[in-house]
C-alpha cells in the first residue's frame, strides 16, 4: 500500500525513548510523541516530576533511571528497554559558564563527557536494539553556531556533537541521524532568575526575535515528532531557534 503523506505525524504502534525526558525540553517531545500516539520511555537520573497524572496520552510515561556518565547504566537502560523505534537524547549536564582562563580542564571535561560521549554512548548501546526504519536525534543549541563569552566548551561540544550527527547518518544507515539546534527556550534552564528577570527575557525576546515570542517545550516537541516520522530527513541540524541566530540578542543585566 502506498505511504500515506498526510498520516506522516502518526507514531502509533512505535516504541520512542527519550533520555533527559523528565523536565524540560525531552519532556515537551515526551508528550509530543506521547500525544501522536507513541509508547514513550523517558530516562533521566531526576526523579518524574511529582503531581504527573497517567489520565492522558500526553503524560503515560515509563520511567528509567540512567546516568550518561556511566557506561554500565547506558547499556542496562537500552538492554531493558529493548527494540525501540526512535531515540531522543536531551540530557544535558550544567555547563560551566565563565571566563576561559578561570575554567579548569575538569570542568570542560566533565560537560564534555556528559554531553558529547553521554550522546555518543546512548547511540552506541541503542543502535543494535533501533528498528532500521527508526532513528536518533541529538540536541545541541544556538551556540553551536554563534558563541558566546564565556562558553567555549560549550560551543565546542555542541559543534562536535552536530557533525556526529552526520557521520553516525552514514554509519548506522539505514537508520535517521539528526540534530536539533534549539534556540533561547522557556524551560527550567531559566530557574535561577527570579520573576521580574524571567519577564524581562521573554520582553526582550519579543521585541528582537523575528517570531516575536520566546520558544516552548512544545516548539521542541514538534519539531521531535517531525524528525521521528519525516523517512527522508538525515544528516540534518534542524534549527528551531524563532530567528535567535540572525539577531543580536543582549542578555546582560537581566
Amino acid at each position: 500500500m502506498p505511504h500515506d503523506p498526510f498520516d506522516s505525524l502518526s507514531l502509533a504502534g512505535q516504541h520512542v525513548v527519550i533520555v533527559g525526558g523528565t523536565s524540560g525540553m525531552g519532556l515537551g517531545a515526551a508528550r509530543a510523541a506521547a500525544a501522536a500516539g507513541a509508547r514513550v520511555t523517558v530516562a533521566g537520573r531526576r526523579k518524574p516530576p511529582t503531581g504527573v497524572s497517567d489520565d492522558t496520552p500526553r503524560t503515560r510515561f515509563a520511567h528509567r533511571a540512567v546516568d550518561l556518565t556511566s557506561a554500565d547504566t547506558v547499556r542496562a537502560l537500552f538492554e531493558d528497554v529493548g527494540e525501540l523505534d526512535h531515540l531522543f537524547i536531551t540530557a544535558t549536564p550544567k555547563a560551566p559558564v565563565s571566563d576561559f582562563s578561570k575554567q579548569s580542564v575538569e570542568d570542560a571535561q566533565h560537560f564534555m563527557n556528559g554531553k558529547f560521549f553521554g550522546s555518543w554512548q546512548c547511540a552506541k548501546c541503542a543502535a543494535p536494539h533501533l528498528r532500521a526504519s527508526g532513528s536518533i536525534t541529538f540536541l545541541t543549541g544556538a551556540t553551536s553556531v554563534r558563541p558566546q563569552r564565556g562558553m567555549a566548551i560549550v560551543t565546542a561540544t555542541f559543534a562536535a556533537l552536530e557533525a556526529l550527527s552526520q557521520a553516525l547518518a552514514l554509519d548506522l544507515s539505514p537508520i535517521r541521524v539528526n540534530t536539533i539546534r534549539p534556540g533561547l527556550i522557556d524551560s527550567a534552564m531559566w530557574d535561577f532568575l527570579d520573576d521580574h528577570a524571567r519577564a524581562s527575557l521573554r520582553e526582550r525576546v519579543r521585541s528582537t526575535f523575528p517570531v516575536q515570542r520566546i520558544g516552548t517545550i512544545d516548539d521542541i516537541g514538534h519539531a521531535a515528532v517531525f524528525l521521528m516520522t519525516n523517512g527522508y530527513v538525515t544528516g540534518t541540524v534542524l534549527e528551531v531557534s524563532g530567528g535567535e541566530t540572525l539577531v543580536k540578542l543582549d542578555l546582560k543585566d537581566l
